[in-house]
């Protein structure tokens, strides 16, 4: 799988993960153009992302696919806080 159709694939899995948790009185669901890769490597078949959305949800995502088994893992989880730690 090439980087853009893993990038096609992630932000799928990523946008339709997210319409399914929306709440549904807001009427709102966004799209894969809502969608985008913060980080994302290649290490021989194998290829990882980290990817968000343009919701303010706190939400992050990462997506490994797995070259061998031709497997994607979606994981989801939820930004608690950001801390600024000073360090001398």
């Amino acid at each position: 799988m090439n980087e853009q159709e893993f990038v096609k694939l992630c932000k799928k899995a990523v946008a339709d993960y997210a319409n399914a948790h929306l709440d549904k009185a807001d009427h709102k669901q966004i799209t894969e153009a809502d969608v985008f890769v913060v980080w994302q490597c290649k290490a021989l078949q194998n290829n990882k992302a980290l990817l968000s959305t343009t919701l303010f949800d706190g939400m992050y995502y990462e997506c490994t696919y797995n070259g061998d088994k031709k497997e994607l893992y979606f994981d989801a989880y939820k930004k608690w806080e950001n801390r600024c730690i000073a360090v001398s």
